[in-house]
């Protein structure tokens, strides 16, 4: 029999002859995890056995690349995957340490647990309490602060932090929030914004995370960025990046000028209403925007030549400004998914 597959979808996966980075379609079955340069190819790039690999979640080995997590063979061989968002992240590491646990126990990989919920009063499941804390309701509530001439967009201070976990009943006192929260800073759900965080996680303060209004933390998907003494035409740039994230993932683009697919990261945000898109590989900078206020978005099962296509899972967005953009998601729900997102953004958004 085929070994049954588990999850699919494109990753950034770190070159083993090269280093670089490069969008691979990745699939993870039973027994291994197949790489594709593209997902309509038949044959994969390569083959990750998990039987007896070992799983590290969060990669810290690479600065600024943010949700990366490494697959250490049983030959000791690291194989290094990044993915968009930290929820996908704790998805496909959620999955793999399943798929791996199955093959060690001689057991069939089931998504439907059997096992009987037993209740661990000491024990805090830190992916729950991070979407709690994001809850927009009666999460912590992110806000634009200053501090030494600067603004960071997004964010909370520490001392919020724990005033949420107390009064969330979440921990017990103050001293039991700074652990989870330390926590839930070295597993990459809180990141540390500005000087006084980011040393307090390089080592130069006694605990990684401050009990402290002056210091800054964020989502790391939250859209946080930091102005300085920006220029009246910098702000104005800026505004594109206020809006809440609604949707995020990789999608694959069609070139406007020579016509060619490339996986870009996409991040739809609303109020006011843009997609940005990204390489995925790398970068901060955002290699392009779409105004999305005034736009139409519809599902495509022509190429943008005219002729049946081959391509599956299409739709095309047109602005306001009467511009195209042909975009491929990996599946018809994710598709469905990504045009009613856009919609909702292209009505309610500025």
């Amino acid at each position: 029999m085929e070994p049954k597959q588990i999850r699919e979808g494109y990753l950034v996966k770190r070159g083993s002859v090269f280093n670089t980075w490069k969008p691979m379609w990745v699939v993870l079955l039973e027994d291994g995890i197949e790489f594709y340069k593209k997902k309509s190819d038949n044959s994969p790039k390569g083959m990750i056995p998990l039987k007896g690999s070992s799983l590290t979640s969060p990669c810290q080995d690479f600065g600024k690349r943010m949700f990366v997590f490494k697959i250490t063979t049983t030959k000791q061989q690291d194989h290094f995957f990044q993915a968009a968002f930290l929820e996908e992240r704790d998805a496909w590491i959620r999955d793999i340490k399943k798929a791996t646990k199955c093959i060690e126990g001689g057991q069939k990989f089931s998504r439907k647990s059997t096992r009987r919920s037993i209740r661990l009063p000491e024990t805090i499941d830190l992916g729950a309490l991070y979407l709690s804390m994001k809850d927009t309701e009666k999460g912590i509530k992110e806000l634009n602060l200053e501090k030494d001439k600067k603004i960071f967009n997004h964010c909370f201070t520490g001392s919020c932090v724990i005033d949420w976990l107390v009064s969330n009943r979440s921990v017990r006192n103050r001293q039991e929030g700074l652990m989870i929260a330390s926590s839930l800073l070295n597993e990459g759900y809180l990141q540390p914004a500005g000087d006084m965080s980011k040393n307090a996680v390089d080592g130069t303060a006694e605990n990684p995370f401050l009990d402290n209004p002056d210091a800054f933390y964020y989502f790391p998907d939250s859209g946080f960025f930091c102005e300085e003494n920006s220029s009246d035409d910098d702000v104005i740039l800026k505004e594109e990046f206020r809006g809440v994230i609604i949707k995020q993932g990789c999608l694959l683009k069609q070139g406007h000028r020579r016509k060619n697919w490339k996986v870009r990261k996409f991040i739809l945000r609303e109020d006011p209403a843009y997609m940005h898109y990204y390489d995925p590989a790398g970068g901060e900078d955002p290699l392009g925007a779409i105004r999305l206020r005034g736009c139409v978005v519809t599902s495509v099962e022509a190429n943008p030549d005219g002729k049946k296509s081959e391509e599956e899972n299409l739709f095309e967005i047109i602005t306001a400004d009467e511009v195209h953009y042909f975009l491929q998601a990996a599946t018809p729900k994710e598709r469905t998914d990504w045009i009613k997102a856009i919609q909702v953004a292209s009505r309610t958004g500025k």
